[in-house]
């Protein structure tokens, strides 16, 4: 592979960690997370805000880096082989948790949100192969 494709599909996956981030910010509304969280006691409702924020800076800080620092990302460092193999696992165990641990049974039915996660886990699986891409682009294995 070459490594002007691969600085493409990191860019570009940049501004998709981006797009995802902002777009986070509306999933409390669509799925309704003040309501459906009022009967928790307090700081489990608190320590889910607080893992949502993680994971939202950390979504936004991939995407920033990504941006910012392809070259860096795809220069063959021992620091680009660790960020690129910690995001290629990172979204990798959210498919995993997306199809394995995650029950449906009650989630929002119809075509936008059917339309929705099927956007959304498909934009999990790119960054998933685009980062394996880039860490093993930096062990020379491709």
């Amino acid at each position: 592979m070459s490594k002007e494709l691969l600085v493409y599909l990191v860019y570009w996956s940049g501004i998709g960690h981006i797009v995802l981030s902002f777009g986070s910010l509306a999933i409390p509304k669509f799925l309704k997370w003040k309501e459906e969280l009022a009967p928790l006691q307090k700081l489990l409702r608190q320590m889910f805000w607080t893992y949502a924020g993680y994971i939202l800076v950390i979504n936004f800080c991939f995407g920033l880096v990504s941006l910012f620092g392809t070259d860096e990302l795809l220069n063959g460092s021992f620091l680009a082989k660790c960020i690129t193999f910690f995001i290629a696992i990172y979204w990798f165990a959210r498919v995993l948790i997306q199809f394995l641990y995650f029950d449906k049974t009650n989630a929002p039915k119809g075509w936008f949100f059917t339309l929705g996660e099927i956007g959304l886990v498909g934009l999990f699986v790119l960054f998933t192969v685009v980062y394996a891409l880039a860490f093993l682009y930096n062990y020379s294995w491709i």
